[in-house]
């Protein structure tokens, strides 16, 4: 659109001005927020909720686990561990017998020995959640009634793992000195130290007075 020579004229007589830099003359929210203190309390409600949530992941955290499933997850460990010794023994005697190995069946037979070693260790390794082995006798007497039960199993593993490796022939030997060093070695663990000394030197006799001898 073309102006005319009035309004040309009117706009060249408009007077500019500077804008006005001077601060507000009434009072604006932060001065409102801050003269009622609100930052102060948003930041003390921040912490609280903040303290509220760690001190929740710390309870969370710190919550103790149940007895049955403490022992459960034990009992695991334990049988899962054994049934690995299980499988380094199996390999092993194998080996010896250079025999050539079928690792489906080695596996097979350690998951075998590890069902196996989760039953045992379950109902015999003392535990605070099954303090009683056998239900009748008097509590002070349980944790003897597991020793002489282990020492009973380390003395009885041990000889017997030494004679079947004298004298056995290598198919008894392959099949019975995996589960018996799994077991040996699992009852010597479980003994207190003196006793555990007492079941190694009682299957080293055996072997010193059965007149056995190392093959090689």
């Amino acid at each position: 659109m073309v102006r005319t020579r009035k309004e040309r004229k009117a706009a060249g007589d408009t007077k500019l001005a500077q804008p006005d830099r001077s601060g507000p003359n009434e009072t604006t929210l932060l001065q409102l927020a801050d003269e009622r203190n609100l930052f102060e309390q948003a930041e003390r409600r921040e912490k609280s909720q903040r303290a509220r949530r760690e001190g929740a992941e710390e309870d969370e955290e710190d919550a103790p686990l149940s007895p049955v499933f403490e022992r459960v997850m034990e009992t695991i460990l334990w049988s899962v561990s054994l049934a690995m010794l299980h499988f380094t023994l199996d390999v092993l005697v194998q080996h010896q017998y250079a025999m050539r190995l079928v690792w489906p069946d080695i596996v097979i037979r350690a998951v075998q020995a590890m069902i196996v070693f989760f039953l045992l260790f379950y109902v015999l390794h003392p535990h605070p959640s099954s303090p009683v082995l056998l239900p009748g006798l008097p509590l002070r007497f349980q944790p003897y009634l597991r020793q002489t039960i282990f020492l009973a199993a380390s003395i009885a593993s041990g000889c017997y793992l030494v004679h079947i490796s004298t004298t056995y022939g290598y198919i008894a030997v392959m099949k019975r000195s995996p589960p018996l060093g799994c077991l040996w070695v699992w009852s010597v663990i479980e003994l207190e130290l003196p006793l555990a000394v007492a079941s190694l030197a009682c299957t080293g006799g055996f072997f010193y007075q059965g007149g056995y001898t190392i093959k090689s």
